[in-house]
C-alpha cells in the first residue's frame, strides 16, 4: 500500500449544492479505482455531472488535485469503477494484485476518508484489521475493524466516505470497500473482491493501455504469527500463557497440538515449533482457535487438566479471547441448521423467543422467518451470551446458543432432533458444563415441544406516516394469538417503507404466522391499526409484487382480510372501550345504514346514542366529506364495525357496496369484502366500489412498543 496513491473523491452538480464523498486509490498515471456508487445521486441513480479527486497523503507531500471522468463501470452491476484523472501522475512502484487463499485469517490495511474522521476537512484514517476469510459472502469480503469508530446517533454511517477504499494483504489489492455493515456496529465493512472484476474484458482493456500489462492476480496465503517482545504483550496475552501452561507439561505436547492447530486454521505448520508465547499469538490471531484447541485437548483431558480446561475457557471469555465454537463446532452446527431452515424457515425465531425469553434477542432472531443467509448472525450473535439461569456452583453458565439448539431439537423431532442434541451435548461437554444444567434446559425445550397449542388469531401492521415523504410509512408487525399474548416481529433496520415494501414485510410476517403450529389453512386476518388521518389510505390495494414470474402481483385486500383499527380514538375518549363492548355483546345482528335523513352529523349522534345505541355495524354511505365526518363520529361512540365505498361521491353510489350483502352475518363481512377486492383486481378496467372497512376486534388490540426510532432509508452504502 503506497500513501502517495490515496485518492479523495468528491462528485456533485454544477452548482454548489449537495455532495457525495468517497475513496480510491490511484492504479495507473490516469486511473482512479474506486466504487461506484460514490459518483451516484443517491437521490436519482443518477451519476453526477463533476467529480474532482485529490490524490496523495499529507504525510508525503502536497496533494494533487484534478478533475476526473467515468472511464468503467461493471457492466454486470458491481460496485466498481475506473476513473480516468486529467493528466498523469507518476509514482513509483506499481500496483500488485491478490486474493486471499486458504482458510486462515489475513491482516489488512487500507486508506480512506470515512465520515468519522472528518474535522474541518477530510482526514485520512488508516483502516486496519482482519479478513476472516470464512466470513461472507462469495462475492464479498468481510473486514473486521481493529480501530473502529462508534455507530452515528443520527442513524448514519459512521464509515460514510471511506467506500471505494482499496484494501490490501500482505502488500496485494485484494479489494474495494462498498458497504458498512450496520449490524456489526461499525466495527465491520463489506470488500468487493479484486478476482470478481479484474478479469472483465474493459477494466483488463484500460489497464493494460495504461500500465503496458495485464492484472495478473496472485493467491495470498497466511503468515504464522509470531509473538512480540515480552514488554509489548497485552495483559491478556500474558493471561493466556499462565491459563495454558497446566495443559501442556511437556512442549513437545504443546509443539505437537500447536502444528495441528494451525493446519486447521488453513496454515502451513511444516516445521511450526511454536514457543509457548507464539501459540498464544496464533490462538489470539483467529477468533475460533481457542476453542478449536480446546476440542482437541478436551477428548482425552481427566483430572486436573479437565479442570484447566474448563477454567481456561471460562477465564478466556472473560477476556474476549476468541468465540464459543470451534471451527468443526461452526460448521456442524450451521449444517444442521441449514435443514432446519429448509424444512422450517420460521422455527429457529418462534424458538428463540420462548429459549430466550429475557436476553435481548440478536436483530436477526426478531424476522419472521431466516434462510441460510442469516444463520451465521444466528450463530455469532448467541455465542456471547449465556441462557442467564442458575448452574451448579462451580461450573460454567450455559451459552445461550446451547439452550435454542435444545429447543429447536425438540421441536424438529428424531433424526435432526438426535443430531442437535448430539452436538450440543458434545460441545457442553468440551466446555465443561455441568450435565445436570444442560438436562435441565434439555427438559425445558421438551416441555415446550408439547406445549398446548394456541394459535394466532390475527396478523396486526401498526402504520405510521413518516417524515421522508408523503407515501413512506414505517411499520412494526404483531402476531396476536387467541389467548391474547402477541409475538412482535421485526426487521435489520427499522426503516421507513414505501408501499410495496411494507406489503412486502406484512407478506412476510403472514408467512410465520402460518408457520405457528395449529394455524391451519384458513385466510389469514390483518389488522392495519393507523391514526385518524391513515383512515382513509387505501392499505387493502397495497401490493407486495409478485414473488416469481408465475403469479401477478396481487393485492394485500384480495389476499387477506384486511380491516382496519384506530386504538388512538380509544386514547382520546375513555368511554369508547365500554361503549365497544357494549355493542359487541348487543348489537351483532343490528346493523345501521346511513342516508340523506341521518346524514346530518347531530342526527347520526342521536340515532348512535338512542335507537342504534347498541349497534355494532355502520354502513355509511353520502359525499366524500360528509363520510369522513361521520366515520370519526362512529367510531368516537364505539361502533366496532364500519363499511363504506371510499370512491362514492354522493347517496346514489349506494347501491354499489349491494354486491358484499353489507346488512347479512357480520362474522362473513370480512371475508365478502376480501372476495370483492379480488374481483376487483381481477377486473380492474371497471369501476367498482372500493370498501373500506374498520373492525375493531373484541378487547383491546396489545400494542408494541414506540414507532420512533428511524433509520435511513437510502442503503448501507459505507459512502
Amino acid at each position: 500500500m503506497d500513501p502517495r496513491r490515496l485518492a479523495l473523491i468528491r462528485s456533485g452538480g454544477t452548482g454548489h449544492g449537495r455532495i457525495s464523498v468517497g475513496s480510491g486509490y490511484l492504479i495507473a498515471p490516469r486511473l482512479v479505482l474506486t466504487a461506484r456508487h460514490v459518483l451516484e445521486n443517491r437521490d436519482t441513480g443518477v451519476l453526477w455531472p463533476v467529480i474532482t479527486v485529490r490524490v496523495g497523503h499529507h504525510h508525503d507531500n502536497e496533494a494533487t488535485r484534478v478533475t476526473a471522468e467515468l472511464l468503467w463501470a461493471h457492466p454486470d452491476g458491481l460496485d466498481v469503477a475506473l476513473l480516468r484523472i486529467d493528466r498523469e501522475i507518476v509514482l513509483p512502484g506499481s500496483v500488485r494484485w491478490g486474493r486471499p487463499a486458504g482458510i486462515a485469517p489475513l491482516p489488512y490495511e487500507g486508506l480512506g476518508y470515512p465520515w468519522a474522521a472528518k474535522g474541518g476537512s477530510r482526514d485520512p484514517e488508516h483502516m486496519r484489521g482482519v479478513l476472516p476469510v470464512l466470513s461472507g459472502g462469495k462475492d464479498c469480503y468481510v473486514l473486521d475493524q481493529g480501530p473502529a469508530p462508534a455507530p452515528r446517533s443520527d442513524g448514519g454511517n459512521a464509515w460514510g466516505g471511506a467506500s471505494g477504499a482499496a484494501i490490501f494483504c500482505g502488500g496485494h489489492l485484494v479489494g474495494v470497500v462498498t458497504e458498512e455493515d450496520l449490524a456489526y456496529g461499525a466495527r465491520r465493512l463489506i470488500a468487493l473482491p479484486v478476482f470478481s472484476f479484474a478479469g472483465d474484458g474493459g477494466f483488463v482493456s484500460h489497464f493494460e493501455e495504461a500500465t503496458g500489462k495485464s492484472p495478473e492476480v496472485t493467491a495470498i496465503g497466511g503468515t504464522l504469527p509470531k509473538a512480540g517482545p515480552a514488554t509489548e504483550r497485552s495483559h491478556a496475552e500474558r493471561e493466556l500463557e499462565k491459563l495454558l501452561a497446566p495443559l501442556f507439561p511437556y512442549p513437545t505436547a504443546r509443539v505437537d497440538h500447536a502444528r495441528a492447530l494451525a493446519r486447521e486454521l488453513g496454515y502451513e505448520a511444516e516445521g511450526y515449533e511454536p514457543s509457548a508465547a507464539d501459540l498464544v499469538a496464533l490462538l489470539m490471531a483467529h477468533p475460533r482457535a481457542l476453542a478449536s484447541l480446546g476440542e482437541a485437548l478436551a477428548s482425552s483431558a481427566q483430572g486436573v487438566v479437565r479442570d484447566a480446561l474448563t477454567h481456561l475457557f471460562a477465564r478466556a471469555r472473560a477476556f474476549d479471547c476468541g468465540l464459543l465454537l470451534s471451527v468443526n463446532e461452526y460448521e456442524d452446527l450451521l449444517g444442521l441448521l441449514r435443514l432446519v431452515c429448509a424444512e422450517q424457515p420460521a422455527l429457529l425465531s418462534q424458538a428463540a423467543v420462548e429459549a430466550l425469553r429475557y436476553l435481548v434477542l440478536p436483530e436477526v432472531l426478531t424476522r419472521p422467518r431466516l434462510g441460510e443467509d442469516d444463520l451465521c448472525s444466528v450463530v455469532e450473535g448467541l455465542e456471547d451470551l449465556a441462557d442467564s439461569e442458575c448452574v451448579p456452583e462451580g461450573t460454567p453458565p450455559v451459552p445461550a446458543l446451547l439452550r435454542l439448539v435444545e429447543y429447536v431439537g425438540a421441536a424438529v423431532g428424531d433424526g435432526l432432533g438426535d443430531a442437535l442434541r448430539s452436538w450440543s451435548g458434545t460441545t457442553a461437554g468440551r466446555l465443561g458444563i455441568h450435565a445436570g444444567a444442560l438436562g435441565e434446559r434439555r427438559a425445558d425445550a421438551a416441555r415446550w415441544a408439547k406445549r398446548p397449542v394456541v394459535t394466532v388469531s390475527r396478523v396486526v401492521m401498526e402504520l405510521e406516516q413518516d417524515d421522508a415523504g408523503d407515501d413512506r410509512y414505517r411499520t412494526r408487525i404483531l402476531l396476536v394469538r387467541d389467548d391474547g399474548s402477541c409475538r412482535v416481529l421485526k426487521e435489520a433496520e427499522s426503516v421507513s417503507k414505501t408501499p410495496q415494501e411494507a406489503a412486502s414485510s406484512l407478506r412476510e410476517a403472514v408467512f410465520a404466522a402460518g408457520q405457528e403450529p395449529g394455524h391451519g389453512n384458513h385466510v389469514p386476518w390483518v389488522t392495519v391499526v393507523v391514526d385518524r388521518v391513515g383512515l382513509h389510505l387505501t392499505v387493502d390495494e397495497w401490493e407486495p409484487g409478485a414473488p416469481d414470474d408465475l403469479v401477478p402481483a396481487w393485492p394485500i385486500g384480495a389476499e387477506y382480510r384486511v380491516s382496519l383499527s384506530c386504538p388512538e380514538l380509544s386514547d382520546q375518549r375513555a368511554e369508547r372501550e365500554g361503549d365497544q363492548e357494549r355493542r359487541w355483546k348487543n348489537g351483532r345482528a343490528s346493523v345501521l345504514v346511513t342516508s340523506r335523513a341521518s346524514g346530518d352529523a347531530r342526527q347520526l349522534v342521536n340515532l348512535l346514542k338512542t335507537k342504534h345505541r347498541d349497534t355494532a355495524r355502520v354502513i355509511l354511505h353520502g359525499p366524500a366529506d360528509e363520510r369522513r365526518s361521520s366515520l370519526l363520529t362512529c367510531l368516537a361512540l364505539g361502533v366496532p364495525v364500519v363499511l363504506w365505498d371510499r370512491d362514492a361521491t354522493s347517496y346514489e353510489d349506494a347501491g354499489r357496496l349491494e354486491k358484499l350483502a353489507p346488512a347479512d352475518d357480520l362474522e362473513g363481512l370480512p371475508e365478502r369484502v376480501r372476495g370483492f377486492r379480488s374481483g376487483s383486481a381481477a377486473c380492474s378496467g371497471e369501476r367498482r366500489a372500493q370498501p373500506s372497512l374498520v373492525w375493531e376486534p373484541e378487547g383491546r388490540l396489545p400494542r408494541s412498543e414506540s414507532l420512533q426510532l428511524t433509520d435511513p432509508w437510502r442503503g448501507t452504502h459505507a459512502s
